[in-house]
């Protein structure tokens, strides 16, 4: 069964302003070091911010190659549930 819990998804969007190009391969924390330690100007916006089910969630943590991070399985069940109900055989 999916499960019952409340997820949320959201998404920030960072604007970076630089005399250099920002490469993909930069962590989170590099360009947050850029922004405010470093030589760049930088904006975060919150334009998404929404409440997933489950099986969304599973397959939203799936995409990020994280699956079963919050104890779901890949169809978005609780895994304590299922090992709840292997104790009670």
């Amino acid at each position: 069964m999916a499960s019952e819990r409340k997820f949320y998804r959201t998404v920030f969007q960072v604007e970076v302003l630089s005399e250099y190009p920002i490469t993909s391969d930069m962590s989170l924390e590099d360009v947050f070091y850029e922004i405010t330690k470093g030589d760049c100007s930088g904006v975060a916006t919150m334009p998404v911010c929404e409440s997933v089910d489950g099986p969304t969630m599973a397959m939203l943590l799936e995409a990020q190659g994280s699956p079963e991070f919050f104890n779901l399985d890949i169809e978005g069940n609780d895994l304590d549930e299922e090992t709840d109900d292997l104790d009670e055989l």
